[in-house]
C-alpha cells in the first residue's frame, strides 16, 4: 500500500499571551474577570461548561437533543486582534470578551479561530488546553453585546454576520493547572492536511 499523494502542512509552533481571564458562573452568558483561572480535568470549577458531559444541542445535530456527550466545550478561547475585527464591522469601539462568556483572550495569534482542531496551547502551571473546534456566533452573544452597549439598537441581530470565523474555538483541559493574566503560552498545531475522501 503506498501513502496517498496529500500535501501535509508540517508542525507549526508560537507563542501568545494571556490577557484576560474569566469564568461564566451565572446563567446569563457574559463572564466574570478572575485573577486566575484554576482548571481540572472538567474545566473551571463552578463555570456553567464545566463537567466531562454536556448536553447535545444545535451544534451537534446529529445527536439526538439533550443527549449526554462528550463536553470538549469546557473553554472558551477569544483573540483580542479578533474582537477589534468584531467591533469594526458592528461599528462600535470596543467589545469585551466577557460579554461574549469567553474564558480565555489572548494576544500574538491574530487568527485564532482557524486553529485547527487538536492544536493545544502550554502554559507556565503545566496547565495544557485541547482546541476542538471553531466557536460559532450566535444570538445569544449578540443580544449581550447590545445589552453591554445601550442605545446601540440592532447589535444582537448584525453580531452573528460580524463575528463570523472570528467568535474564537474552545476547547477541554488536557492537562489540569492554573493560567493567569500576562501569561505567555506556547502553542503547537499538529499536522495538517485536507482529506478529500
Amino acid at each position: 500500500m503506498t501513502v496517498p499523494d496529500i500535501a501535509v502542512t508540517p508542525v507549526i509552533k508560537r507563542q501568545g499571551r494571556v490577557v484576560m481571564v474569566a469564568a461564566a458562573k451565572g446563567d446569563a452568558i457574559g463572564a466574570e474577570k478572575l485573577a486566575e483561572l484554576v482548571l481540572d480535568h472538567e474545566g473551571i470549577a463552578g463555570d456553567r461548561h464545566a463537567g466531562f458531559l454536556r448536553p447535545a444541542d444545535v451544534r451537534v445535530p446529529w445527536f439526538e437533543r439533550h443527549a449526554p456527550i462528550q463536553n470538549e466545550r469546557q473553554i472558551s478561547i477569544v483573540s483580542t486582534e479578533e474582537l477589534a475585527v468584531i467591533a469594526a464591522n458592528l461599528g462600535i469601539d470596543r467589545l469585551e470578551p466577557e460579554w461574549l462568556g469567553a474564558n480565555l483572550a489572548v494576544e500574538g495569534l491574530a487568527d485564532v479561530s482557524f486553529l485547527p482542531r487538536g492544536s493545544r496551547l502550554f502554559f507556565p502551571s503545566g496547565a495544557v488546553l485541547a482546541v476542538t473546534d471553531q466557536n460559532s456566533p450566535c444570538r445569544i452573544a449578540g443580544a449581550e453585546v447590545e445589552r453591554q452597549l445601550p442605545g446601540q439598537d440592532g447589535l444582537g441581530l448584525r453580531f452573528a454576520t460580524a463575528a463570523k470565523r472570528l467568535r474564537g474555538v474552545v476547547a477541554y483541559v488536557d492537562r489540569p493547572g492554573a493560567i493567569r493574566p500576562g501569561d505567555s503560552f506556547k502553542l503547537r498545531v499538529p499536522e495538517q492536511w485536507i482529506w478529500r475522501g
